[in-house]
């Protein structure tokens, strides 16, 4: 026989209306008191009726999370600090994959809007248009995106520091003595290629080192691929390449030409995936905690639900940190 909603209360040592008031209206619910609510829910098995919920409190109770690809190991790792914090306020979660084309994305929106009190974002091609669009909707926060001067964006995004990770690349290869650097692009409509491309003049003019810009290329290995014949006729020695699926792909086509890394061309990728450590040889990259990133997107969102303030939620850019490994060497000669 299903468990109900006084067996719960048995268990945790409440009342009804306390359980009703974790799963209906959690912000209400101390603490303390929520986990044992919720440790006695999963131990038993119980699940609320979602429909009622929706019907009484006019919310679902649910978080909804829409990213580009889930395919690239950059977003399963968001997903993931998403997933641990939602379920550390007690938020169900729904999960959608635009496959990196933002009309898609809006219509995935609007969808999970009618079924989610708030969304995180990872949108790095949609519009600025599109964005207040979804924002109109539902609380929305925003990773490593910014939505400027919208008045409907409560919720401050959540942003990472390519700024300074670009500028420790940059300044990693100078120090090796690369004076021709280049940048290998992803998709122009990348708002997070914007970004470190712009962060890239910025750092080469800063060290002293001729900039090169190469691309941009599809975010993908066949797109680091391409990106190999353009690397060598550019002439450069050292390249920041925007993420790292893309600086794998170089790497390997690079080496099937007999071109050595980086012995000829050293390669400095982005965001630390899994794989960047076991490639050979191992990348040298720029770290971003994407865990954290999602952890932070959802506590935000928390805070905003239950009337804090999401600004003082951890506030400023998450920080990045340039892991070197064996894919950048001396200049050659």
């Amino acid at each position: 026989m299903p468990a109900t909603i006084r067996d719960v209360a048995a268990a945790a040592g409440v009342s009804t209306a306390t359980v009703s008031r974790t799963f209906g209206r959690p912000e209400k619910v101390e603490e303390a008191t929520r986990r044992r609510v919720l440790d006695a829910a999963r131990r038993l098995g119980f699940a609320p009726s979602g429909a009622a919920r929706t019907l009484r409190t006019g919310r679902t109770g649910a978080l909804g999370v829409v990213v580009p690809d889930l395919s690239n190991p950059f977003f399963p790792d968001v997903v993931r600090g998403v997933q641990h914090a939602a379920h550390e306020h007690g938020y169900p979660l729904l999960l959608a994959d635009s496959e990196e084309d933002p009309a898609a994305e809006l219509a995935l929106v609007r969808t999970l809007a009618r079924n989610v009190d708030a969304l995180v974002l990872c949108s790095p091609r949609a519009s600025d248009d599109d964005l207040a669009a979804a924002a109109a909707l539902r609380p929305v926060v925003l990773v490593n995106r910014e939505l400027a001067d919208h008045p409907g964006a409560a919720v401050p995004p959540v942003a990472i520091d390519n700024a300074d990770g670009v500028r420790q690349a940059v300044r990693h290869l100078r120090a090796l003595g690369h004076a021709r650097v280049g940048f290998v692009a992803g998709p122009g409509t990348s708002s997070s290629v914007a970004a470190r491309l712009a962060a890239f003049r910025a750092a080469t003019a800063d060290a002293g080192a001729e900039g090169v810009v190469v691309g941009g290329y599809e975010p993908t290995l066949a797109g680091g691929e391409r990106a190999a014949d353009d690397v060598l006729v550019a002439g450069v020695t050292g390249v920041v390449v925007y993420n790292d699926v893309m600086a794998a792909g170089l790497v390997g086509r690079l080496q099937r030409f007999g071109v050595d890394v980086p012995g000829r061309v050293s390669v400095v990728g982005f965001d630390d995936i899994a794989v960047s450590a076991l490639l050979t040889p191992p990348l040298t990259t720029v770290r971003i905690p994407r865990a954290e990133a999602g952890r932070r997107a959802v506590r935000r969102l928390h805070a905003a639900l239950t009337g804090a303030d999401p600004a003082a939620v951890a506030p400023g850019p998450l920080p990045t940190e340039l892991v070197v490994r064996a894919s950048t060497g001396p200049a050659p000669r």
